[in-house]
């Protein structure tokens, strides 16, 4: 049987700062926004010292960039659990649609505003050269129901993927307080199969 590697108490309490300050973080920033979160608020709800905090977040970016990431894996391993055997295309948007809601509703109206402003900002502070695993997994999807002939063959799975998850945050920011934005969104996924589905 093999060892697996613990981490030291050096690294475990490094890890348990970085959370506490992560969380305390993420607090401040559905308190009062990212631009104006106070990281002596942050670094004072953490219980640590003020240089603490960018040793282990150069910026108040990264905070949004490493909770970005999480969601992602997050949301990617879910959907592709829900896909298991099953490939419904229409019934794994629609997963894809209460997954991503989910995540608004638990991060609030605030944050997952700044979350998704920072996903789109060219001025993002991280290497872009890894892809986003929810639009890899909803591209899988696609891709899986094209070689069965119920998607176009001209239809790109990872460009089709980019668009609906953008229009699915864009009416999410937008829609937020709209009474009607259940309905909205439902149409909005009937219309993005209809453009993609064999006619």
């Amino acid at each position: 049987m093999a060892l697996v590697d613990r981490p030291s108490a050096r690294e475990t309490k490094r890890l348990q700062t970085r959370e506490r300050l992560m969380g305390a973080a993420i607090a401040e920033f559905k308190r009062t926004g990212m631009a104006e979160a106070d990281v002596g608020a942050i670094v004072a709800a953490a219980g640590v010292a003020h240089g603490t905090f960018f040793f282990h977040f150069p910026t108040k970016e990264h905070v949004l960039l490493e909770l970005e990431e999480r969601e992602e894996g997050r949301i990617a391993k879910q959907l592709a659990r829900f896909t298991g055997d099953q490939h419904e295309l229409s019934s794994t948007l629609a997963e894809a649609v209460r997954l991503v809601v989910g995540l608004e509703r638990r991060l609030d109206a605030v944050l997952f505003k700044e979350f998704l402003a920072l996903h789109f900002s060219q001025t993002r502070p991280a290497d872009e050269s890894r892809r986003h695993p929810v639009i890899v997994e909803v591209a899988r999807e696609i891709e899986y129901a094209q070689r069965l002939g119920e998607v176009d063959r001209g239809v790109n799975p990872m460009n089709s993927a980019v668009f609906f998850l953008l229009g699915l945050y864009a009416l999410l920011t937008t829609t937020h307080d709209w009474p009607g934005q259940p309905e909205m969104i439902e149409d909005y996924v009937t219309r993005t199969l209809r453009s993609i589905v064999v006619k």
